[in-house]
């Protein structure tokens, strides 16, 4: 039986594929799971499990037992780790889900912290000196306030718009440096 190295749950169907290439860039060998059924499937010759999800403009109870229902399934699977793909400029909807969801998940696993790093450089998204960026604009600044599904004009980390940060966590700073919230 292979080792699942990594089990990951994605709020969205594009951010699924985005972390899939970034793992099986790095040399894991990667399947995306549009979901999970009932019935346990086996992951042979797979070192990560992503489960893509439709919860990132979902209502906040619906995204949180999905998603827990996804880490279940990653639990039995034998996932040693686990990684919540959110969306890359850290939105969800104006409730937020992001930061629920990811206290659910922190306590279903008992873990004491969690790191956020609310950027994917991959995509041009990053953070410097708590501002999200956009390529070189501010988020507010950019095309992507005016997303069609998640609109927003400001996100300052970690408090992000809608309340959707999580309640305890570790934030990626610049130089590797960390701060508790």
């Amino acid at each position: 039986m292979t080792t699942l190295h990594w089990g990951c749950v994605a709020d969205d169907f594009t951010g699924a594929t985005d972390l899939a290439g970034n793992l099986a860039t790095a040399g894991w060998r990667t399947a995306v799971l549009t979901g999970v059924s009932a019935e346990d499937h086996a992951l042979t010759g797979i070192d990560a499990a992503v489960i893509a999800l439709k919860t990132r403009t979902a209502p906040r109870a619906e995204a949180i037992g999905e998603s827990l229902h996804a880490l279940r399934w990653l639990q039995r699977a034998g996932a040693q780790r686990y990684y919540f793909k959110y969306c890359s400029t850290f939105d969800s909807t104006s409730e937020g889900n992001i930061g629920p969801v990811l206290d659910a998940l922190i306590d279903d696993l008992s873990a004491p912290r969690a790191v956020v790093v609310p950027s994917f450089p991959d995509t041009g998204r990053t953070v410097y000196q708590g501002h999200l960026f956009v390529g070189d604009q501010l988020l507010s600044a950019s095309p992507m306030r005016h997303h069609p599904l998640t609109p927003h004009d400001r996100i300052r980390c970690p408090r992000p718009a809608g309340g959707a940060e999580p309640s305890s966590c570790l934030l990626g700073e610049p130089r590797g440096s960390t701060r508790r919230r």
